[in-house]
C-alpha cells in the first residue's frame, strides 16, 4: 500500500519543516521500518535514533500522529486505523530541544534523573561481603516500576515539565519510587524529604495522566508518584503544604466534580491568600501557563456532581467512624 509520511526536518538553532515522503509499504510494518526505507531508499541525510528494533532500548522514542512512542513498536496499520488516514506524521519529542531531525538532546532528561540519585544505598549493611538477598514478595515490588526503559515518551509529553524546568520529570520519579520500595535501599527518609517539594518533586505534577498514555512499557508514571505522595502523607512531620495539597484537592472536587485547576494553584501555593510571598512567586508561572494555553481561562462543573460529592462524604463519615471506634 502507498503511505505519505510527513517526517520533521531541522538543524539545530534552526527552524524547520515537515517533508513528505510516499512510501509503498506493507500494513504490517513499522513506523521505524518506514524511517529506514527513506533512509536507505531516499535520503540518506534523514537523522533519527534506533537500535535494538524490539521494544527494549527506548531509543528510537519520537511523536507519531501527535503522541510519543516508539517507532519499532507502532505499526503502519495501527496508525490507519485509529486515525482513518494513509498520512503519517513523525516528529521529534517535545520538552526537549531538536538536535537534527528526530534527534533531540536528552542531557535534561538525564541530569534530572541523576538528581533524584537513582542508586540504591547499602551503607547500613551489617555484612557488606555476603549477599544482600530478597524475597520473591520484595522483588515483586519493582517489577512495574523496573520495567521502564528511559524512552523520554513520558518527559515528551509532560506538561508540568513544559512550564515549570524545575520539575524532574515523571521518569525521575517513577525511578524514586522504585528505590523506595527497594528492600536493599536504606535512604527513604532522606529521600520523601527531596521528593516533597512544590517545584521539582512530586507537587509539581499536574496529575494530566499523560504520561500513563504514552508510556510503552505500562510503567504507569503518575500512578506512581501518587504513591510517593501517599507515603509523604502518612509522616506527620512532612509540613503543611502536602496536607494542605490533598484538602484542597478533596474540597475543590466536591465543589465542581473535578478539579478548578485556578483555584487549585492559587489557594494552595498563597495558603489561601495568608501567604503572599508564595501567591507572587507562582505568578510568572501562572502567566506563562496561560499565555501557553496549559490553564483554562474558565472552569464548569462537570456533571454529577452531587454524586461526587456524596461518595467523598460518605468515604470520610466512615473514616470517622473506623477511628472513633480504634
Amino acid at each position: 500500500m502507498e503511505v505519505l509520511l510527513k517526517v520533521w526536518r531541522q538543524n539545530s538553532n534552526n527552524p524547520g519543516k515537515l517533508e513528505t515522503y510516499s512510501l509503498e509499504v506493507e500494513p504490517g510494518n513499522t513506523i521505524l521500518d518506514c524511517l529506514n526505507k527513506i533512509k536507505w531508499e531516499i535520503d540518506g541525510s534523514l537523522a533519527y535514533r534506533k537500535n535494538c528494533r524490539n521494544t527494549i532500548c527506548g531509543s528510537c522514542a519520537m511523536r507519531i500522529n501527535g503522541r510519543s512512542a516508539l517507532a519499532c513498536k507502532e505499526n503502519v496499520e495501527q496508525e490507519i486505523k485509529t486515525y482513518q488516514s494513509k498520512e503519517i506524521t513523525i516528529a521529534p519529542l517535545g520538552n526537549l530541544p531538536v538536535i537534527k531531525d528526530l534527534v533531540v538532546d536528552m542531557s535534561k532528561f538525564w541530569q534530572n534523573l541523576e538528581a533524584v540519585e537513582p542508586y540504591v544505598s547499602s551503607e547500613s549493611r551489617a555484612i557488606p561481603e555476603r549477599e544482600f538477598l530478597q524475597t520473591p514478595q520484595e522483588r515483586e515490588q519493582l517489577n512495574q516500576t523496573g520495567n521502564c526503559i528511559m524512552c523520554g515518551a513520558c518527559y515528551s509529553e509532560c506538561n508540568a515539565v513544559a512550564v515549570n524546568e524545575k520539575f524532574v520529570g515523571p521518569h525521575a520519579l517513577a525511578k524514586s519510587l522504585r528505590l523506595l520500595q527497594d528492600s536493599r535501599d536504606q535512604q527513604a527518609e532522606t529521600r520523601l524529604k527531596n521528593y516533597n517539594n512544590q517545584e521539582n518533586g512530586v507537587w509539581g505534577c499536574t496529575r494530566c495522566y499523560q504520561c500513563n498514555y504514552v508510556c510503552p512499557m505500562n510503567v504507569a508514571p503518575m500512578d506512581q508518584i501518587s504513591k510517593i505522595k501517599q507515603e509523604i502523607l502518612k509522616r506527620e512531620e512532612t509540613g503543611s503544604m502536602a496536607i494542605r495539597h490533598r484538602k484542597l484537592l478533596i474540597n475543590l472536587v466536591k465543589q465542581g466534580g473535578w478539579i478548578d485547576e485556578r483555584k487549585f494553584a492559587l489557594l494552595l501555593t498563597s495558603n489561601y491568600f495568608r501567604n503572599l510571598k508564595g501567591l507572587w512567586q507562582i505568578l510568572p508561572l501562572g502567566w506563562k501557563m496561560l499565555r501557553s494555553g496549559k490553564l483554562p481561562k474558565t472552569f464548569e462543573p462537570s456533571t454529577g456532581t452531587a454524586e461526587v460529592r456524596s461518595l467523598i462524604e460518605a468515604v470520610q463519615a466512615s473514616n470517622k467512624s473506623e477511628k472513633g471506634q480504634q
